[in-house]
């Protein structure tokens, strides 16, 4: 799910791929704007934009935001090992390529048929290490070897809701043990007025992280419409004011959340855990218009 600037132009164009995945129905709209770009649907729900002549360009809105973690992530232009816990069309897998070259990378994406689709038609560049594992994101990042992981991304939507299993403080005890001690964990978050599941996922990293952060619209802080938000965490200082600087002057501009206001914000929720945990609530259908 996201904006983007384009996301939408070319959608009449004759050379668009409609097929059926294990999610639903997956469309490929060519970007009439560039040249060997196309943005991936699943049963009309935008998940991915990717340009293959520039893997480094970041069109949706929230994969901007993702694409700020990954800079900050460690010294610029140096190898992460990252894990992608959602791959749809490894937009953010080729962003690492491209931008922090002999970087070693995991997708765990759930959807082999997807998976299928994408690799025919939007290869990855060959020299890229990056490995595509099928299978569900829970049950990937287990076999992830303790410490290994600089950078984890959660990134997951099953019928436009993140599944429950991934929300709850005993899957953050698995990014937490897959993580190195300076790593740090970034996750895709959608939601709505009154905002509950916000909160809880706020409260829940910040049950098991020593540092959070949020990223989002103003709007969907203030509960004004349905959006994404980038929730970022670690067990070591936040590059916080740089994260805000980049993000007040992207195209959409955004507002980054910490410390006591963060606090404040998510109105004494609780945690959740396995016990209680419920998938994300479904987008309204003006989400996408």
């Amino acid at each position: 799910m996201g904006r983007s600037r384009n996301s939408r132009r070319g959608s009449a164009a004759a050379d668009a791929v409609a097929e059926s995945v294990d999610g639903g129905l997956a469309q490929l709209i060519p970007d009439r704007d560039r040249g060997r770009a196309w943005t991936l649907l699943i049963d009309g729900a935008p998940q991915s934009h990717v340009d293959l002549d520039d893997p480094a360009h970041l069109s949706f809105e929230y994969q901007r935001r993702l694409g700020h973690v990954v800079d900050l992530a460690g010294p610029p232009g140096k190898p992460l090992r990252a894990v992608h816990l959602g791959g749809g069309a490894c937009t953010l897998a080729r962003y690492v390529a491209a931008t922090r070259p002999r970087s070693t990378q995991q997708v765990v994406e759930r959807d082999a048929r997807l998976v299928e689709l994408v690799r025919g038609r939007l290869p990855l560049d060959p020299a890229a290490r990056i490995r595509v594992r099928s299978t569900d994101a829970r049950a990937g990042l287990a076999k992830v070897p303790d410490g290994w992981a600089d950078l984890i991304v959660t990134d997951v939507f099953s019928g436009a809701r993140t599944p429950a299993h991934l929300t709850s403080t005993e899957f953050l005890d698995e990014v937490r043990r897959a993580l190195g001690p300076a790593g740090v964990y970034a996750a895709n978050l959608a939601d709505g007025p009154p905002l509950v599941h916000l909160r809880g996922q706020i409260a829940t990293a910040a049950a098991r992280f020593a540092e959070v952060a949020l990223v989002a619209d103003p709007a969907v802080l203030r509960g004004k419409r349905f959006g994404n938000a980038v929730l970022v965490a670690a067990d070591r200082p936040l590059p916080v004011a740089e994260l805000t600087r980049r993000t007040a002057s992207d195209p959409h501009p955004g507002r980054v959340e910490h410390g006591k206001p963060l606090t404040d914000f998510t109105g004494g929720a609780a945690p959740v855990t396995d016990a209680t945990a419920t998938a994300s609530p479904p987008p309204p259908p003006s989400a996408f218009r």
